[in-house]
């Protein structure tokens, strides 16, 4: 009687525990290959991003995350297969080589993944595709809707869910099947050189800095402190793990009810669950409308009056614009690979309303520098401040110098970010790069001594 051999394809579920598809590999085949695709940049983010390479910061994040797993696989005596291929020529090489009976995927937000998994599943209907919800609170079974009836917006979500009963975070996998000993696979090494960053990657790091926020009083001030741009306190910070499935939400909740059990439940706790759903909803909201994700009329089927200017994107990029708050912040993004929540409304904001860009391309150089990037978290978001996404009131346009005045007074956050650009001009050539010419009194004011 033949094997039976798993193929378990890690996308963005880079832990052990609270792995219930892992442990179901683990009792369903007697021997597994364990791969990870590394990540390139698509022709579609270079174009809209306009760079040709992720970000140091979330390079790093990354390679941390994966070799975190890699060792903990080892320790159970198997190895993850990095891989410089394409999941589908991977997955299709493994499948060519040997007689895999199941395939092992995270049931993925992202289309592209998807695309993949279907591609296979047609090509090999023998192939047995087993798929489970490994990054989200809730399984498709327990929502109280169907997929395509999901609410329209977010507070219609919450309050069909909020109250819903989750279930407990699984044990992490304590033993797996072995790998097969006749295959062969290339493999990546990851060897780039470590550089300062404000967080390390990995299941580890990730769980320990969980532990290290709930040990805390923390959690107790979230919601007066939610809209800090700088620090490491005034958030909670679970965003890059939780993109890289480093960290199961599950278990944040499930920490989060054992410190209010000890400490109390406020609004300030309630709040960080309120951030979970949020996340929550886009992560069922990439799976409703998949490719309408990166539409530029999203799902609402209505184009924004925005347009391209080249220079003033890089203006927006390089944090160079007539607005120092935008600047501070995008330098810090450009530095660091992350940026709060607040900034990143602001700068989106700047984006589509004052510099009148397609939103499009501030999710794709989003999408090369954060180091918790979401693509259903991401793409949602700016579908929903540019006006094309789950909002039914149209987009948000924040008020750059009330916002500066409210969250950065003393200007502390934009004078250590640089964000004060002397001389910034919104354009210096109009839409397809020809230069402007100044008028008489701009010529004079230019020419002033300060």
């Amino acid at each position: 009687m033949n094997k039976t051999i798993g193929l378990y394809w890690f996308t963005n579920d880079l832990r052990l525990h609270d792995n219930p598809l892992l442990l179901r590999a683990s009792a369903e085949v007697e021997e597994l290959i364990c791969i990870y695709c590394y990540p390139k940049m698509s022709p579609y983010l270079k174009q809209y991003a306009q760079t040709s390479e992720f970000g140091s910061a979330k390079q790093q994040f990354l390679d941390e995350s994966v070799h975190c797993l890699s060792l903990s696989l080892n320790a159970l005596n198997q190895r993850l297969q990095v891989v410089d291929l394409p999941p589908y020529q991977a997955i299709k090489y493994v499948t060519d080589k040997l007689d895999v009976t199941h395939l092992f995927v995270d049931a993925v937000s992202g289309s592209d993944e998807q695309d993949v998994v279907d591609k296979i599943q047609a090509e090999a209907p023998h192939l047995a595709v087993v798929q489970s919800e490994v990054r989200s609170l809730f399984c498709v079974e327990d929502l109280p809707f169907e997929l395509e009836a999901l609410p329209d917006t977010f507070t219609k979500f919450r309050k069909k869910v909020e109250n819903l009963a989750l279930t407990e975070p699984v044990e992490a996998v304590t033993t797996l099947p072995s790998l097969p000993d006749e295959l062969v696979l290339p493999t990546l090494s990851l060897t780039r050189d470590v550089q300062q960053s404000l967080f390390n990657g990995g299941e580890r790091a990730g769980l320990e800095h969980c532990r290290q926020y709930f040990a805390s009083t923390l959690a107790s001030e979230y919601k007066q402190t939610r809209n800090g741009l700088d620090g490491m306190d005034y958030s909670t910070k679970f965003s890059p793990w939780l993109a890289h499935g480093c960290l199961s939400p599950k278990t944040i909740y499930a920490m989060l009810k054992r410190y209010e059990a000890a400490n109390g439940a406020n609004d300030s706790t309630y709040w960080i669950y309120f951030e979970l759903l949020w996340r929550e909803y886009f992560y069922w909201y990439a799976r409703r409308y998949k490719r309408q994700l990166f539409r530029f009329s999203g799902i609402q089927n209505q184009a924004p009056l925005t347009s391209f200017y080249a220079h003033r994107f890089q203006q927006w990029k390089k944090g160079e614009t007539p607005f120092p708050i935008v600047n501070a912040c995008m330098h810090q993004l450009n530095e660091t690979g992350y940026m709060s929540n607040r900034g990143r409304q602001l700068v989106a904001s700047c984006l589509v309303h004052e510099l009148g860009l397609d939103w499009r391309y501030g999710a794709a150089y989003f999408e090369s520098q954060l180091v918790d990037y979401d693509v259903a978290s991401n793409w949602g978001n700016w579908q929903y401040l540019a006006g094309v996404g789950a909002d039914p009131r149209g987009s948000r346009q924040f008020n750059l110098e009330k916002q500066t005045e409210m969250y950065d007074p003393h200007m502390e956050f934009i004078d250590r970010w640089q964000g004060r650009c002397a001389g910034a001009h919104l354009d210096s050539v109009d839409m397809v790069d020809w230069p402007i010419v100044m008028g008489s009194s701009d010529k004079a004011a230019s020419s002033e001594k300060p």
